[in-house]
């Protein structure tokens, strides 16, 4: 008997767009330009008080600005939408799309640290996107450090696609 492929089903969150495109632009954007207006026209900022600001705040902001678009490209530049169904998963970049049979899927992880979760899926192989793909999973309010069971869900779909027990992730001894 022949078995149906369904639709691929979302995994990933739809503010994943947003994370990766418009947030860093927005964010980098604002702090590079305080930050530059605080060198070229430091009169132009007030405190509460209507008294200039401190001159040391604009090493605070070009440090924060050069931390903080580091963080942001770390974390938001890699992300993808990853769609699954029961023989691949769909990955994308919103310009290109890889089909990526679950067979190729040696590990899936997450950052329970950093509250968009982000989810790695590590490869056997490398593609175009790298060995790893990391995407942000569908939002759960008041799920803070727990594990999101999208982890769960590949790991299982993985073993049913191979034939092999379910992936597992190593346990994270600073999890609770």
């Amino acid at each position: 008997m022949a078995h149906a492929v369904t639709d691929p089903r979302t995994l990933s969150s739809a503010q994943t767009f947003i994370m990766k495109y418009i947030f860093p632009v927005i964010w980098i954007s604002v702090f590079a330009g305080v930050t530059l207006l605080m060198f070229v026209s430091p009169d132009a900022m007030h405190d509460e008080n209507g008294g200039p600001v401190d001159p040391s705040l604009k090493w605070f902001f070009f440090f924060a600005t050069i931390v903080g678009a580091a963080f942001i490209r770390w974390l938001c530049f890699p992300l993808k939408r990853v769609r699954m169904d029961e023989r691949s998963l769909y990955v994308s970049n919103y310009r290109d799309e890889l089909v990526i049979p679950l067979a190729d899927v040696a590990l899936v992880t997450e950052n329970r640290w950093l509250n968009i979760h982000p989810v790695t899926i590590h490869l056997h192989r490398e593609t175009e996107f790298g060995d790893r793909i990391v995407f942000m999973p569908k939002i759960r309010w008041f799920a803070f450090w727990s594990s999101h069971p999208v982890v769960a869900e590949i790991g299982a779909a993985v073993a049913r696609a191979t034939g092999q027990p379910p992936i597992t992730p190593p346990s994270d001894p600073l999890s609770p």
